[in-house]
This record gives structure tokens, sequence and C-alpha cells, in this order.
């Protein structure tokens, strides 16, 4: 056993990290092994993003410009790309093609470095090592850290948060620059996010800030103690996240999502019922399959609601030891309003509300500060109530644990009573619902952990006087039981690896096989052929990505307002409902399809399911795989070629009706500002000599002068030089490139800058 200080409290930091770290090892070990992958987002999404980052990085190319997905999209400017996420940074870095379980090992290995911070944390503030391990193991493994750790950018924002917390801390309780320099990097880490995660928990360390220098008796002292701090973290995270963000915020306001309404916000509101899985993990069957799920806000059970949620983000269960601490010592005995937590408890009330959205009127004031209108879930602050939760959690269990007298019985039985009610709450919502035989085994194991926790905490002070390491021991093993148990692999958060094969860049998969080989059959210098992969399946939107194939669609929450207005192209491809056409794109017979260079189109259904203006020979079957129905659509034009003449259009009133000139888009190409006359010129050729992510370089041989037409969507940020002189890039043909050249043989170079292309756009506008 370890030596004790004088209260029976084992020495330094060591056996709780220890502890944590091997329970963290054995609740992760389903996904280290490989036998279950993090499903759904994390690798529909976020894998193929890593994918991309880590090749592009061992080809020698850069990641910036991803030219998989929509027609082209600015990856530096994404917030969910990785680029800026040090973690998958370094992994892309190190490995050329990351595994799932390499991938899930970085969530993982965030949630428990996040977890080591938050216990660091609470033995600063000279809590007992058997609230920080509580703490550090609810924060990692509980609520939707748990629940959601499929949602892999909002994880690693609430990782970073633990981390800066910790880090914050110490720069005012110890006036030391070193740890405001790290807190600003760590923060600039979590804000890089770009996600709603990340924004509710910078609010919550500028608040933590302000409540540290006013907390105190010394308020003027303090004041002028943390200034110094302050100032350095805030500076060192504003020069780390400046560029980045104002590249994320003109992405946005070129999107789809220059901000959200307040009613598609409200629409991701938390039902209050869902604070219920506090007490009871599974109580409405959300690890089982999808049929037997009866919590909110499905309608069948619940009414009609305006609610979109996905079933895991009703659960915040972070472990029965927390809880039962939180209502006993802290609701009960008035602990939550300690100085020294306070804080946190009016942090929780706030998060709280925020995430009942328009359940209450609080979300409405929140909802005038800036930037929450950036933000479509209030239910997201489930994340930071969770970090919130976990630290109020290991403040009630160190204040059980070091109380003088031990076992108080009349308080226990007033608080075993109020737990026992409240269970009985949980039953009593089941049987109004008519689930109550579906939640009696939930119920059950809800009132086994309780007794667990109990225990321990009845015995917990007794036992740290006299054994303070076993107590740890006996903490952490019913912790690890208990979230084991009740926020282990389920349909939500683990799925077999196979169900993401086509995701793994060897798959055997015979669809994405086909298409490599016809893209390949028909290769040619100025042709790069572009694929559809419509309503194949959840996973297939982003596969372009891994296997280097050309999908004109994708899956991103962001996506060019242009090229959405035209083309009808929303954020996801995954079912039939979701493949939507647009006026200046009616069908896949049409000349925008021609123009985007589509030639492979593979759906889930047949393609008169999903282009109700299908006719016989729009497209001509070639294969019928184990996924998809393959087609060619042979009149699909090449990315590259040389208009000898241009012809004036409207692009916005083309949109908007529907109505493409008349005229041969291989000669003619759309310009929005032509010259006023241009006489009859001879045809010519282009063909690329390169195509990069960034850097794209055609031979041009124009007899009489033209224009090289690239069909890659247009971007203020891409420039061009023809010889290498600077050249104009136009907008051609509503959506995409063109350079004009002189008569003769040229070369053409296209280059992705980002830097000066925004540098450029801010000027404009001052």
């Amino acid at each position: 056993m370890r030596p004790t200080d004088v209260e029976g409290r084992p020495e330094g930091p060591g056996l709780t990290i220890f502890l944590f770290t091997i329970g963290s090892i054995a609740l992760a070990l389903p996904w280290l092994s490989g036998v279950v992958t993090i499903p759904w987002d994390a690798k529909a999404h976020f894998y193929p993003q890593i994918e991309f980052l880590a090749k592009s990085l061992h080809a020698g190319e850069s990641p910036f410009w991803n030219p998989y997905i929509f027609a082209g999209s600015p990856q530096i400017a994404d917030p969910q790309s990785q680029i800026f996420s040090p973690p998958y940074l370094l992994l892309a870095w190190l490995d050329p093609a990351p595994s799932f379980v390499a991938v899930d090992a970085v969530t993982f290995a965030m949630l428990w470095v996040g977890g080591v911070a938050v216990a660091m944390f609470c033995l600063d503030r000279g809590w007992h090592p058997a609230g920080a391990i509580v703490a550090a193991f609810a924060f990692a493994n509980g609520g939707s850290a748990a629940w959601r750790v499929q949602h892999t950018g909002e994880v690693v924002s609430y990782a970073w948060f633990g981390i800066t917390l910790f880090l914050l801390a110490r720069a005012l309780d110890r006036r030391s620059y070193l740890y405001a320099i790290a807190a600003g990097v760590t923060a600039a880490c979590m804000v890089l996010g770009r996600d709603q995660i990340a924004y509710l928990c910078a609010l919550i360390l500028a608040g933590y800030g302000i409540w540290w220098i006013f907390s105190g008796a010394e308020r003027w002292a303090r004041l002028r103690s943390a200034t110094g701090p302050l100032a350095v973290a805030s500076l060192v995270g504003l020069a780390l996240i400046a560029v980045p963000l104002a590249l994320t915020i003109a992405l946005a306001e070129q999107s789809n999502r220059t901000e959200i309404g307040y009613e598609g916000a409200a629409n991701g509101s938390l039902p209050p019922p869902s604070f219920l899985t506090f007490i009871v993990a599974n109580l409405f069957g959300t690890d089982g399959p999808m049929k037997d799920y009866w919590g909110p806000p499905s309608s069948q059970i619940w009414g009609p609601n305006q609610i979109a949620l996905a079933r895991n983000m009703a659960d915040v269960y972070a472990g029965a030891l927390p809880f039962a601490a939180v209502v006993t010592y802290g609701v009960l005995r008035g602990h939550l309003l300690a100085r020294e937590i306070r804080f946190f408890t009016i942090a929780l009330v706030a998060m709280t509300l925020y995430a009942l959205g328009d359940f209450t009127p609080f979300f409405k004031l929140a909802w005038r500060l800036p930037g929450m209108d950036l933000f479509r879930r209030p239910a997201d602050a489930t994340f930071p109530i969770g970090a919130l939760f976990a630290i109020v959690g290991g403040y009630c269990v160190h204040r059980v644990i070091s109380q003088e007298g031990g076992f108080h019985r009349t308080r226990s039985a007033i608080g075993a009573a109020a737990v026992i009610l409240l269970i009985g709450l949980c039953a009593l919502v089941a049987y109004d619902k008519g689930r109550l035989e579906q939640a009696m085994s939930a119920l059950q194991l809800a009132a086994i952990l309780f007794v667990a926790a109990g225990l321990v905490m009845g015995f917990g002070a007794r036992l740290s006087r006299h054994n303070p390491a076993v107590l740890m021991f006996v903490v952490a093993i019913v912790l690890i039981i208990d979230l084991g148990v009740s926020n282990g692999p389920n349909e939500s958060t683990a799925l077999p690896p196979q169900a993401y094969d086509v995701l793994k860049p060897d798959t055997k998969n015979e669809t994405i096989a086909l298409l490599h080989q016809r893209i390949s059959d028909n290769a040619g210098p100025d042709r790069r052929d572009r694929v559809e992969l419509g309503a194949v399946g959840f996973e297939w939107p982003n596969a372009g990505m891994v296997h280097r194939i050309d999908h004109w669609l994708g899956y991103n929450p962001i996506v060019g307002r242009d090229f959405q207005r035209a083309t009808g192209a929303i954020d996801h491809i995954a079912i039939p409902e979701q493949r939507k056409f647009a006026p200046l794109f009616p069908g896949y017979r049409s000349t925008m399809a021609d123009l985007l260079g589509l030639r492979w189109v593979a759906t889930g259904v047949p393609a008169e399911q999903l282009d109700k203006t299908f006719k016989p020979g729009d497209l001509t079957q070639i294969a019928r795989t184990a996924d998809a129905y393959v087609y060619e659509n042979p009149r699909a034009m090449p990315r590259v070629w040389l208009a000898n003449e241009s012809r004036k259009a409207n692009f916005d009133e083309m949109i908007a009706s529907g109505v493409w000139p008349e005229v041969d888009y291989r000669r003619t190409v759309l310009l929005e500002n032509p010259p006023a006359a241009e006489p009859q010129r001879a045809p010519g050729t282009a063909q690329f000599e390169s195509y990069q992510n960034t850097r794209i370089v055609v031979d041009a041989d124009s007899p009489e002068g033209g224009y090289v037409v690239l069909s890659d969507v247009w971007h203020p940020w891409w420039v061009a030089t023809v010889d290498g002189e600077p050249a104009e890039i136009l907008k051609a043909n509503v959506l995409f490139r063109a350079v004009a050249v002189p008569p003769g043989r040229h070369k053409v170079e296209f280059r992705f800058r980002p830097l000066s292309g925004l540098w450029r756009q801010m000027r404009e506008r001052l």
C-alpha cells in the first residue's frame, strides 16, 4: 500500500491515474481489439476525412482542397476535416492508411487524457482521490462521451475542454505563465473543432476565469494576479485560431449554413424526460433494436412533436455513484452551493436549461448571444453537461468520503429513499407509456448499481481511514462494472467493422472495384470521370475520399450555397429521399449532369425511383452488384476542354428557371460578363499535364484563342496563370471555371491559395 497523508489519502496522483488508466483500457477494449468499431458518423464522415488527410500527406500533396466530394470543396476551411486537430493530424502524418482501430484509439486516448486532466483538477482542489477518480470516469465514460462517441469532432472538443480547464486553473492558482501558454494552446485546439461543444465550453471557461477572480475575499488582488496569465492565454489562443476561424467563417458565408434559424434550432431541443437516463441508463431501450426504442422524441409514444434528434442523444447516464452522491450529499444537504463547487453547479444548471431548448424560456435569451445562431441543436449541450456533472459528482463523492463520523444513518436513509423514489418515477413513466415490462431489466440493473453505490458511500469514509488504497480499488471496480454494463458497446456506439468494409482502403467490394475498372478503361488526357453513389447506404457518400473516386455528392453538413441551388445537392445521400434534384439539374438526362462529367451512377434502388423524370435510355445499366444498380451516362463531357466562343448568361436567373441556352457546350462557354464581340475561332484542345488536390496543370492548344474550361467548382481562393503570367478565373457554366487563352500553345496552371484568397476577400470588403 502507498504511504498516505494524515487524512488517510494516498499521496500524489499516481494511484488515481493508474486505476483510471487500467479502467479506461478495460472499457475501451472492445474497440481497441477490433471486435467492434465506433460507427455512424465516426466512420461514414470522419474516417474518410482522416484517410484523405493521411493519403494526401504521404503522397506529397496538400490536403487543403478536396476534389472527391461536391465537385471540389475547401477542406482547409471545413471544421470537420481534422486538418487542425493535432491528434488526428499526427496519426495521418505517421500512418499513410490509418485503420479503424487506430482512429478509434485516438478518440479513446483523447478521452483518457481529458479524464486525467479532470482528475488532476480535482486533486489540485484538495479533494479526496476517490472523488477525483469518480470525476475522471464520469467525464471520459459517462453521458454523451459514451453514448455519442461516434461524433468524433465533438468528442475531441469535449476532451480538450477537460485539459484546458485543468491548465487554466493551474495558471490562475499559481500565477503561472507557462500554464497560461499551455491553456491558450489547448483552448485553441478546442475552438478549432469549430463545433457547438467548443463554443459552449469556451463560454464555461470564460465564466470560470471570471468566477475565479470574484469568488475570493481579496478580489482586487486576485484580479491583478489573474490579468497576466489570462491575457497570455487569450493572446496565444487567438493567435492560433485566427486564420482557421476566419477561413471557416468565410466558408460559412458561401454555404448553405450562414446561420440556423430559431425554429430550426428549437427542433433540436432535448425533451425533459431524457434526463431520466441519469437514473436508469437504458430506460428507453436505446441500446437495442430501433423498433424497441420508446424514449423521446418518439411521436408514437410521446405524441406529435417537431423534435429531430437521434435516440442516443437522450442518454446522459454517468454512473450510479456520482448520481447518488449528488442527490444525497449535494442536493439534500446543500453541498452543491458550497463556494468551491458553486460555479460548476450554476454552469450545470445553465447548460441543462440550454439543452432543453424551446422547452424553457432560457433558450430564447441564450439565442441572443453572438454566435448562437451558427448551431442547430441545443441538445448538444449534453456534452458540457456531462463534464460539469462529472466534476460536481466527484466533489460530492469527495464530501462523502471525507466526512468525519463516517456513516450517518438518518441522512443516508433519506438519501436512499430519494434514490428509490427516483427509480420509482422511472418505473411509473414506463408504466404510463405501456413499456414497464420492457424497462424492467434496466430498472433492476439500476437498483443493483445504486445498492453498490450506497455501500461505497456508507462505508467509504471508514475504509478510507483504514485502507485508502483499497477504497480506491473498490471505487474503480464499481465504476468500471457500472459504466461497462450501462454505457457499454451498443448499436449507437459499436458495430462490427464489417459493416463499414466499403470504407477500408483494401476493400474487395465489387461495386468499388467495378467503378475503378470503368474509370480506368474510360481514362483519357482530358477526362476525370465523376461518379454518383446515390442511396446505397449511410457509409457510402464519403467513400470517394478513401478510394480516390470523384463523387460529385458527399456527406458534409456544409455545402456550397450556389452548388446546392444549382444541383439540388444536400448534406447527405444515404437514402432515396435524400437524392434531390433542382430546376437546373432536373434529372440524370440533363445539361448539368453532362457538364459535371457524371459518367457513372451507382444507386441503391433503380434510377427511376430517384429520378421521377427518368425515361428509358437516359442512362445505360451496365451491372447489378450486391450493393447497387450501376449505370453509365454516355453523354458525360470531359473534365477539361477548350471552348472557342463565349455567350452571356445570367446564372441566378438560370438557377431559378432551370433553362439552359441551346448551345454546343463543347464549343461555347457561358459567362456572366463575356467580351462584347468575339470572332469565329478555330477549335482547339486541352488536356491535363497533371492533376493534384491543389495544383492542376493543363496543356492547351488554341490556334486562334479561346477558353480553357475546367468543370471543377469555381471558388474565389483558386488562382490561375497562363505561361506563368496571372490570369483571371472566370465563373463558367453557372458553377465551373474558365480561363481565357490567346492563340497558340499554352500551359494553364490552377493553384489553390486559401490564405491569399481570404486576404483578398477581406480587403475587398474593406
